[in-house]
């Protein structure tokens, strides 16, 4: 599918990028709260929403080359400069703005990701027993499963 103009897709790419801000506030949420149902659940949307965003932008980007600007993100200021007007302007830098709290976003849920996995580890951790390097597991009764190599002998 060819659009005529780089500027035909900001609306959706507008509602897009919003969609997916409240999607990783909601994330956010999840990831204070620890509530890994919630966290699984919004996986497929984003996936989803990320796959639409990624077309959407490969159509703006064969629009500015068709357009005779570079293919790529940096050709939508020579482009607007060239061929665009007030409100398609608003509309890129609204969509530029959304896009740094959508990475921001990204960057706080990343480092709460990371806390979860430490604390998680840290509580793994607390479970193993002290000796044995800390390499013993707890069995179905509760009770440290052995690892490592067998003190019991074959007799042959």
């Amino acid at each position: 599918m060819a659009i005529a103009s780089p500027g035909a897709t900001l609306r959706d790419e507008q509602q897009l990028i919003g969609t997916i801000v409240e999607l990783m506030k909601t994330e956010q949420q999840f990831l204070v709260s620890a509530d890994a149902d919630g966290l699984s659940s919004l996986s497929p949307k984003k996936l989803q929403l990320a796959q639409k965003m990624a077309e959407l932008s490969r159509l703006r980007h064969r629009a500015l080359g068709a357009a005779g600007f570079p293919a790529l993100e940096a050709g939508m200021e020579p482009w607007l400069a060239v061929g665009g007007n007030d409100e398609l302007r608003s509309q890129w830098n609204h969509l530029l703005a959304m896009t740094r709290e959508a990475k921001e976003l990204n960057r706080v849920n990343g480092m709460l990701v990371n806390k979860q996995m430490a604390h998680t580890q840290g509580m793994l951790n607390a479970l193993r027993p002290a000796g044995n390097g800390g390499a013993g597991v707890y069995g179905p009764g509760g009770h440290t499963a052995p690892s490592g190599p067998s003190k019991r002998y074959l007799v042959g």
